[in-house]
């Protein structure tokens, strides 16, 4: 197994004890922790360079404006993008609301018609949800295989030339289930819609570049991938981030303002209103720097190594049911399961006395829970930082879960 044991010294919150116990966290899908390096570059700005950015002619404006901007071209260039196609956001909901209401707005109209998949996190249904009020779209869905894969084989029943924008998931936080990119990229160049990709489970798991990828936008977050929480950034082809408006207007994103008319700065400036978090910026580059440094595929293989180990332990615990593919290469390192007819949130507070930090609810996916007729599940989710021994700790808990419920 691809060992990457020594890297659990720089996450100095992996030392604490919950409840007499070492903490063992496996909720990565819902925010990843933070390793030093990415804490002292946010403290140093604070420290050391403190001003507001593009506004000032003193050092200490440019030095943080050069911090920002740098930090700008390191999460670009994880990506394989140019720095002035990615916009940062305070994360991936609000990057795919900014595409939803600066290109869907102005592009959208009555009869037109958003595919979606039924795996969809809230973020990406509420806002295609929201532009379809105001513009008269409709939502049309692709459901799930056996596995709880993306049904790709009803597409061309869905897939007509009234089909606008298709989004969807690269990684399901739920199941894990990797989204059929390629195929609905394709599928929506074929009818000329525009391509929307939730990366924020992907971009942090495995090595992506958007020449690779094929789709018209990606967005993703920075606390999912060891950086702070609110940003993320928006990626876009060039086309399309100028067909779109700003859906914030005031400083920094004007070229020109008259009394009853502006114009916008160029991308991605124009999308970019007020003062940005800078700190913030900071720390997602310096999260960019580690995940360089370990190496995505280095962690990819890691991850793909525990999942496979996760469920083969799990599948050993009798009335255990997991959702979502066996085969680790059409997943992520997400594992949803219940437990008998014990309800998650009690999996989680039990798992929570042996300081065992795992997720429970409807994951921000209430159409999915639906369609699986659960009301929620208990979720597993791991990262660079996890090691098998943790997975024994979650299997052994688990057990004495059943006893504590009588299903022994």
């Amino acid at each position: 197994m691809t060992d990457l044991r020594a890297l659990r010294s720089d996450f100095p919150i992996l030392d604490r004890e919950i409840n007499g116990h070492p903490l063992i966290y496996l909720d990565s899908a819902a925010t990843t922790q933070k390793p030093d390096s990415v804490l002292d570059a946010m403290d140093e700005y604070y420290r050391l360079y403190n001003a507001n950015v593009h506004r000032g002619a003193h050092t200490l404006a440019t030095e943080a404006t050069e911090l920002y901007e740098g930090s700008r071209s390191k999460v670009a260039r994880f990506i394989g993008a140019e720095p002035d196609q990615l916009v940062f956001t305070r994360g991936t909901t609000t990057a795919i609301n900014y595409i939803a209401y600066g290109w869907g707005l102005n592009h959208l109209k009555e009869g037109d018609k958003i595919l979606v998949t039924i795996m969809e996190h809230h973020a990406n249904l509420v806002p295609w949800q929201l532009i379809s009020r105001y513009t008269g779209a409709e939502l049309v869905y692709l459901e799930l295989n056996d596995d709880l894969t993306v049904d790709t084989s009803t597409l061309d029943q869905v897939l007509t030339d009234d089909v606008a924008i298709v989004a969807f998931s690269g990684m399901s936080n739920v199941t894990g289930a990797l989204g059929p990119i390629d195929v609905l990229a394709e599928a929506a160049r074929s009818v000329g819609a525009i391509s929307v990709l939730d990366g924020a489970q992907l971009v942090p798991h495995t090595p992506v570049d958007v020449a690779d990828l094929g789709v018209d936008f990606l967005a993703f977050s920075a606390h999912k991938m060891l950086g702070p929480t609110g940003i993320g950034a928006l990626w876009g082809k060039p086309e399309r981030l100028e067909e779109m408006e700003p859906t914030e207007g005031g400083g920094e994103m004007i070229n020109t303002v008259e009394r009853n008319e502006s114009t916008w700065a160029p991308v991605p400036h124009k999308f970019e209103a007020g003062t940005p978090p800078i700190a913030e910026a900071i720390g997602f580059g310096a999260a960019v720097d580690y995940l360089d440094a370990v190496g995505m595929d280095t962690i990819a293989a890691h991850e793909r190594e525990i999942t496979a180990y996760t469920l083969d332990r799990l599948s050993e615990i009798p009335d255990l049911t997991i959702y979502g593919p066996r085969d680790v290469t059409l997943r992520g390192s997400a594992v949803s399961f219940e437990l008998g007819d014990v309800h998650p949130h009690d999996i989680a507070t039990i798992l929570d006395q042996d300081g065992i930090a795992v997720r429970a609810g409807h994951h921000c996916a209430r159409p999915l829970m639906k369609y699986l007729k659960i009301p929620a599940t208990a979720r597993a989710s791991f990262y660079l930082y996890n090691v098998p021994e943790e997975v024994d700790a979650l299997v052994e808990s688990l057990y004495k879960a059943r006893k504590l419920f009588g299903l022994t």
